[in-house]
């Protein structure tokens, strides 16, 4: 007998071509008025969770991130693109330094809120710049089916929690603020 079917633990993978993760910036500056405010697509990250199905006994989530895998998803000119683009992915995640972005949970919790669909709640740690940021939360809704799962959810943080300098771009007159929002609608699917 497989320690899965002894444990009872089912193990799920994240699809993350049928994912959407995106983190958003927050102008101030000469040009926030005008609605600056750059979306990030992230393109390619990894994923683990397991749990017991119907009770949520021993939860777990694990997700990486390819730092440099963010891109510019507001519809802006490809100069200004390449120029966010550039300036996030050298001077404020600089990812040749630090390639992943790490979450891992250390406390999950559910409650039912319809059939086979929860509101959760995942706390845990995230590795992000060289830094790690304990207790950070997660909130969403996640549903269940017999073979995936999906979960839809958001979260902020503040950059200078990781040692990241604030910067701007387009020649000083957009400055981007300390706190970011996530957001993240991620199928995973249950393997063996």
């Amino acid at each position: 007998m497989s320690s899965q079917a002894a444990t009872g633990v089912a193990h799920y993978s994240v699809d993350a071509a049928a994912s959407t993760f995106t983190v958003q910036a927050f102008a101030e500056g000469l040009f926030s008025a005008f609605g600056h405010d750059p979306v990030f697509g992230i393109k390619d990250f990894q994923g683990e969770a397991e749990f017991v199905p119907g009770t949520f006994e021993n939860a777990t989530l694990k997700l990486v991130i390819n730092a440099n895998s963010l891109i510019v998803e507001n519809d802006i000119k490809d100069k200004d693109r390449q120029d966010i683009e550039r300036t996030m992915r050298d001077e404020v995640l600089e990812t040749a330094k630090y390639p992943e972005i790490v979450f891992q949970s250390n406390n999950i919790s559910l409650s039912r809120s319809g059939p086979d669909r929860y509101r959760a709640r995942v706390i845990g740690d995230l590795t992000l710049h060289g830094a790690t940021e304990k207790n950070i939360w997660l909130h969403g809704e996640v549903s269940v089916t017999a073979d995936g799962l999906r979960a839809k959810g958001d979260f902020t943080l503040k950059q200078s929690d990781y040692k990241i300098q604030l910067v701007s771009v387009a020649g000083g007159t957009l400055k981007i603020k300390n706190e970011v929002r996530g957001a993240f609608d991620i199928l995973a699917r249950r393997r063996g």
